[in-house]
């Protein structure tokens, strides 16, 4: 009696190693990204784009009066809404983590409406504060309105950038201060805020860049002449002249302005996970 011999199984199709798929998926992003910026360099209308968004005379006629008044204003609106939403934002962490339970609702329930608000409804909103309230006027007029949507929107993040800051400060250290004999508030002013304050500066920079982009909002305010920023100085110009040009020499200087603020926000973060 013959015993059948073994079946020997086929060799399946040989299979890819993990380095080498991703090496054929790299070649394939590669080819896909080529072919975009051949297509853009050999279809793009590109005088018709430098005619309407680089116009050498248009930008230089703009220059002048971007430096002087919308610029300035742009600072203005932006400092001051990140010095009102620094100190808010701080009372209303503290008030966020306090024991007392209302100060914690009041925290609350500013922060989450604030939060979930587009920033344009707070600037609307504004606008519309003379009719809800007859007789009353912002303090400082069309500067004070444009700090003051800021400031209520950025205060609703700075309060959570501060939380998280003071909750990160150690209990040990306000542990620390009580056994030297301080009170309460004066442990919390002054050994534990001076701490948050250093731990949430990466973050905080980050904001001052938030409110500096939401600044051009104030064009809702219906700003105009001597008050206005980047985003309606370059619309006005754009409409005057009928070319975009002021709206990108606008962008442009945005980009001056916040590129370097996030490299300083990039480059503390990474000195404070240095540091720890």
């Amino acid at each position: 009696m013959t015993t059948p011999s073994p079946t020997v199984a086929e060799p399946g199709p040989a299979r890819l190693s993990p380095r080498k798929k991703q090496r054929i998926i790299r070649t394939v992003q590669y080819v896909v990204l080529a072919a975009a910026a051949i297509f853009v360099v050999f279809y793009a209308d590109w005088s018709s784009l430098a005619d309407n968004f680089a116009k050498p005379d248009v930008a230089e006629k703009a220059l002048p009066d971007l430096f002087r008044i919308a610029l300035k204003n742009t600072i203005i609106y932006t400092l001051g809404g990140f010095l009102l939403s620094f100190v808010f934002g701080l009372i209303l962490a503290l008030m966020r983590i306090s024991q007392v339970r209302p100060y914690r609702w009041i925290a609350t329930v500013y922060i989450e409406i604030f939060r979930g608000l587009p920033a344009l409804v707070v600037f609307l909103m504004i606008t519309f504060l003379p009719l809800a309230l007859p007789g009353f006027e912002v303090p400082g007029g069309t500067y004070g309105q444009g700090i003051l949507g800021l400031g209520l929107i950025g205060t609703a993040y700075q309060a959570e950038v501060f939380r998280a800051g003071l909750q990160a400060v150690p209990k040990g250290q306000t542990e620390a201060a009580r056994s030297l004999g301080m009170s309460a508030a004066r442990a919390q002013f002054t050994v534990v805020i001076p701490q948050a304050v250093r731990i949430v500066i990466p973050p905080t920079t980050n904001q001052l860049v938030a409110l500096l982009k939401d600044s051009s909002l104030v064009l809702f305010l219906g700003v105009s002449g001597e008050f206005v920023e980047l985003a309606k100085f370059g619309n006005d110009l754009a409409s005057q002249y009928s070319n975009a040009t002021p709206i990108m020499v606008a962008g442009l200087t945005y980009l001056i302005v916040t590129i370097p603020l996030g490299y300083l926000a990039t480059k503390l973060e990474r000195r404070k996970g240095a540091g720890r």
